[in-house]
């Protein structure tokens, strides 16, 4: 679909450009501030778990949190984050002056934007916000457990909220298979944007289960009838959990191709086994669309030999991915900037976050630590210590692109430290009270069960964070008011976003592309000269 001509400035510009590059710094910086709100949700909650007995909010006020924390970060934070990269970088990399459908990328953010506010609305009703955890359980989410308009806005938010993400991954995916520049075909295409090709394939097969999961959730909240009875709850956490599982890797992929390309760009080195990382990334969508049920092992019924060995088989295309990075790395020319260290801090910490899946995605294993402190720990290694990395690494190598300007790299290398300090002494010691057996959800513990010591070092560690994302809020201050240009290519990158101006003008690229022979054309022009 054909753009219409984009406003110049004010509040037209801000509502209704189409431009795909103004649309995704649209969706990131309302993700960047929902993830400001979730943050400081984290906080309350590890100044609550510091020390036993209630000392700073409600068992209800909690639970509402722990509800919108988890709800913000997946719904509204790390999974648009990770969709907004490609809908800005995929034209730019395939040659194309546009995203497919812009007009449908720009009502994707709308949706997003009112899905998060009708999320938030919760806190303004009399019952307060939905507290029935981010995946709405049946029957903690039903009209009895969770009366009142907070969980139908809930409800409301995360269906429109789904929707337009499930908007942009269709636009992103049309791009890179129609939009293509001549020359360009699927295997020239970088790494980042195959990452963004499989991707949208989730997106666009696992995200209308959980709009309709929404349907029959709000249905069942007004009326009955469709999740009673035994089977019911289970019911529901299947139709949830085909959601859930591949949204992992909608909120992984995505990071994995940027720090593939920091990788290959900070080496001075063109990636290896392209080939083999392609199919690595199309064998694990293919699996990931098959585990769900692995969060069920302790459920009755379901059969877990299938899907415990389902899980333990993403072992095999994850093994190539770190393969193909250490192949890069090895015998490179490394330089550490911020944006190759936070990269480099994504592939040691998302590997602890991976081994434990296994570790979870065994049956027998998993009976011991399920509902644990121990699947806290293991999600947050993958979504904090992994794709948050990446995606830092994302923003400090992309950001001279976007902005035209540099980032400070004292100020980063600074935020690089406190992050993995942070992450670090927050999430490990929870592997540790999962094994000791706190069970997760809880807004309190007695005070003789011996957590006492890990769950003040955790709420240290929380507050490391804080202080390092402060240090990357002062970063963006002090590179937007005092700017240092970057030139078009600061880095010496290997894709085509790197052959235009930055920021890029409106229809991408002013100039002839340069030959397309390579996912790497910048690289094979400079080994060419």
């Amino acid at each position: 679909m054909s753009a219409v001509a984009a406003p110049r400035g004010g509040f037209a510009a801000l509502a209704g450009s189409t431009d795909h590059k103004r649309v995704a710094v649209r969706i990131a910086v309302t993700a960047a501030a929902f993830f400001a709100a979730g943050g400081v949700m984290a906080l309350v909650m590890r100044a609550e778990l510091a020390e036993p007995g209630l000392q700073v909010v409600s068992t209800g006020t909690y639970n509402a949190l722990f509800t919108m924390h988890g709800s913000t970060m997946i719904y509204l934070v790390i999974t648009p984050f990770a969709l907004a990269l490609g809908l800005y970088l995929v034209p730019l990399h395939v040659g194309a002056g546009q995203i497919a459908g812009a007009r449908w990328a720009l009502g994707g953010w709308w949706l997003y934007l009112l899905g998060g506010l009708s999320m938030y609305a919760g806190f303004l009703t009399r019952n307060g916000a939905a507290a029935a955890t981010w995946g709405g359980f049946d029957p903690l989410s039903n009209s009895v457990n969770s009366p009142g308009e907070g969980m139908d806005l809930w409800i409301l938010g995360v269906a429109l909220a789904t929707a337009g993400e499930l908007l942009w991954a269709a636009c992103i995916l049309r791009t890179i298979l129609r939009h293509r520049a001549p020359g360009i075909t699927m295997l020239r295409i970088p790494v980042f944007s195959w990452a963004m090709t499989v991707t949208a394939l989730m997106v666009i097969f696992a995200f209308p289960v959980l709009i309709a999961a929404m349907g029959l959730l709000w249905y069942e909240r007004q009326y009955g009838g469709v999740f009673d009875g035994p089977e019911g709850p289970v019911a529901y956490q299947h139709l949830f959990w085909f959601y859930g599982h591949p949204v992992v890797y909608v909120m992984f992929f995505p990071y994995v191709g940027a720090v593939a390309e920091c990788v290959a760009t900070f080496s001075g080195r063109r990636f290896f086994g392209y080939t083999a990382m392609v199919a690595s990334l199309l064998l694990f969508t293919s699996l990931s669309m098959s585990v769900w049920a692995h969060h069920m092992f302790t459920i009755e019924g379901v059969t877990v030999k299938y899907f415990s060995l389902m899980s333990i088989a993403l072992v095999v295309p994850a093994g190539i991915e770190y393969f193909d990075m250490i192949a890069t790395l090895w015998g490179g020319a490394i330089r550490l900037t911020t944006p190759m260290l936070f990269a480099l801090g994504f592939l040691v910490q998302f590997l602890i976050g991976g081994l434990t899946g296994i570790w979870v995605g065994s049956t027998v294993l998993d009976y011991h630590v399920n509902n644990s402190y121990f699947v806290v720990a293991h999600f947050h290694y993958t979504l904090f210590a992994g794709s948050f990395f990446g995606a830092m690494a994302a923003i400090y190598f992309w950001w001279p692109k976007v902005t035209g300007t540099l980032l400070r790299e004292g100020l980063g290398r600074l935020q690089f430290a406190l992050s993995v300090v942070g992450a670090n002494v927050t999430f490990f010691p929870m592997f540790l009270l999962g094994r000791d057996g706190m069970t997760r959800r809880v807004a309190d513990y007695p005070a003789d069960a011996g957590w006492s010591t890990l769950n003040a070092l955790s709420s240290i560690g929380a507050a490391c964070i804080a202080l390092a994302m402060l240090v990357f809020a002062a970063n963006v201050v002090v590179s937007l008011r005092r700017r240092v240009p970057a030139g078009d290519d600061p880095w010496g990158g290997h894709t085509l976003e790197w052959a235009t101006r930055s920021p890029p003008p409106r229809g991408n690229f002013a100039d002839p592309l340069p030959a397309v022979r390579s996912y790497a054309p910048l690289l094979d022009r400079g080994e060419s000269s």
